[in-house]
């Protein structure tokens, strides 16, 4: 006897635990090592191996350490980072807004081959312009600064960023642009009163990735910054676990969980563009 067809009632629900299994399994991949870091910046000792998610004498010893203890530099290392993110998201969303602007709105000379040039630099990873990174910033006398890291930051994020918010002022009407023109509008105040404001969810996007970088980059700190009071969080805190006196990996973790305090504050503040913005590239062509 043949058996009966599966029923779309009973395929509609299989498909829905399997939605919901991989979803918990994704879950846990990504809780687990925040559950474990947690739980390790609260044991008292810096045992590694002793450490646990939940410690049985939990203690905030090591975040008593990183804020009060005079050996540390935790604080200027979290002054220097801030100083860096909000640079390279301030600064860098505004060039690429420019650049994007230019490329989306105007036709030049020149403009085919730059967007060329935009992908291909996209093409290689940074490491391969560490060597001239190195050799441009010790020649203009901006190596082990904070200066030259912004720069480094900003300039290595303008082609891919450009692109994508080209492609977004690409989305918007000119229509807006010419009628603003008959009213009498320049082209900057088209810029920063018409298109910039509707380009807000873009934008947004961007200056959250710019702003994150900073935070989690260390190869690019690592051959730049030379200077301890000029680290930044990830150059800082891989001395904790590096140096040959001070394998404390339980104070590392507690250093790395307070990073997330900060990009958690800009997510939360620029969440309403990012969700505004996924509904309108669901809708605009």
């Amino acid at each position: 006897m043949a058996s009966q067809p599966m029923s779309r009632k009973t395929r509609n629900t299989l498909e829905l635990v399997v939605m919901y299994a991989i979803i918990a399994v994704m879950f846990v991949i990504i809780i687990y090592p925040l559950l474990w870091a947690f739980g390790m910046s609260l044991n008292p000792s810096s045992n590694l191996y002793g450490a646990s998610i939940i410690p049985e004498n939990w203690s905030l010893v090591h975040y008593e350490w990183l804020f009060t203890n005079p050996r540390s530099n935790y604080l200027l290392w979290y002054k220097n980072t801030l100083i860096v993110s909000l640079s390279v998201a301030t600064v860098g969303t505004l060039l690429v807004s420019f650049t994007a602007y230019a490329f989306s709105r105007y036709r030049f000379r020149g403009r085919t081959y730059g967007l060329y040039a935009f992908l291909l630099l996209q093409m290689f990873p940074v490491l391969m312009a560490m060597v001239a990174l190195y050799i441009l910033l010790n020649t203009i006398g901006l190596l082990d600064s904070l200066l030259g890291l912004i720069i480094i930051y900003i300039g290595g994020n303008i082609p891919m960023n450009a692109f994508l918010v080209k492609g977004y002022f690409d989305t918007l009407p000119k229509e807006l642009d010419e009628s603003a023109k008959m009213d009498g509008a320049g082209h900057f105040r088209i810029f920063f009163q018409i298109l910039l404001p509707l380009a807000k969810p873009i934008l947004a996007v961007v200056a959250l990735f710019n702003f994150m970088n900073p935070f989690m980059d260390f190869i690019l700190p690592r051959i730049i910054l030379r200077s301890p009071e000029n680290y930044t969080l990830a150059l800082g805190l891989f001395n904790f676990v590096n140096d040959q006196f001070s394998n404390n990996f339980t104070r590392f973790a507690a250093g790395a969980i307070l990073i997330a305090i900060p990009i958690a504050t800009v997510y939360l503040f620029l969440q309403k563009y990012l969700i505004s913005g996924l509904s309108a590239g669901a809708t605009k062509g």
